[in-house]
């Protein structure tokens, strides 16, 4: 079992920031990349940032230049780090981990439960 727990989201004013935590444990063999996505009311979830093992990192691009995503691999963590907030980047947040889980060493893809980022006056 793999589980993630999300943390940092909030309600914060536009031009303001916001880091978002993602731990993840439990039967993980190998992690191949961990990522954000959001998705906000009435649209379709969508890719934030996402960073794989070697420490490629991919953005929308709608972010580029304003979010930051890390990762600590001791603590099999990945963080975002949120800057010059917007009130379009008002969403619930989902952390995403692919990994090979141990055991049966196969591919899963897992989603943390969600945190609420409102960017707002």
């Amino acid at each position: 079992q793999v589980q993630l727990v999300e943390s940092g989201g909030g309600l914060v004013q536009p031009g303001g920031s916001l880091r978002l935590s993602c731990a993840a444990s439990g039967s993980i063999f190998s992690i191949n990349a961990m990522g954000w996505y959001r998705q906000a009311p009435g649209k379709e979830r969508e890719l934030v940032a996402t960073i794989t093992s070697s420490n490629s990192a991919n953005y929308a691009d709608s972010v580029k230049g304003r979010f930051t995503i890390s990762r600590n691999a001791t603590k099999n963590t990945v963080y975002l780090q949120m800057n010059s907030l917007k009130p379009e980047d008002t969403a619930v947040y989902y952390c995403n981990l692919k990994a090979i889980v141990l055991l049966t060493l196969t591919y899963r893809e897992i989603w943390g439960q969600g945190t609420q980022v409102t960017v707002s006056s």
